[in-house]
């Protein structure tokens, strides 16, 4: 029992370790970038909703880290974060 809590600690801490959500990755956005092209930096956003013609997306949890960015037309226009390292 105890080396299967052992594995799943191990396994979870390899995922957080894993993470795309840093201030180095965060560096590398740009206006106008599409959202493929965030996605290929930052992974696929935790949570997106569109509004009158431009879609904001967060990655990580708001009570948290992370990074929110508002599309319009397939471009970032704004991006915002907290908590980042």
């Amino acid at each position: 029992m105890k080396v299967k809590l052992a594995l799943i600690a191990l396994g979870a801490l390899a995922l957080t370790g894993c993470s795309k959500l840093t201030k180095e990755n965060y560096d590398k956005l740009e206006m106008g970038m599409t959202q493929d092209e965030v996605e290929s930096i930052l992974g696929s956003a935790d949570n997106c909703g569109k509004t009158m013609g431009t879609t904001a997306c967060t990655w990580g949890s708001e009570d948290e880290k992370h990074v929110k960015i508002v599309f319009m037309g397939d471009k970032a226009v704004t991006f915002t974060y907290d908590g980042l390292k």
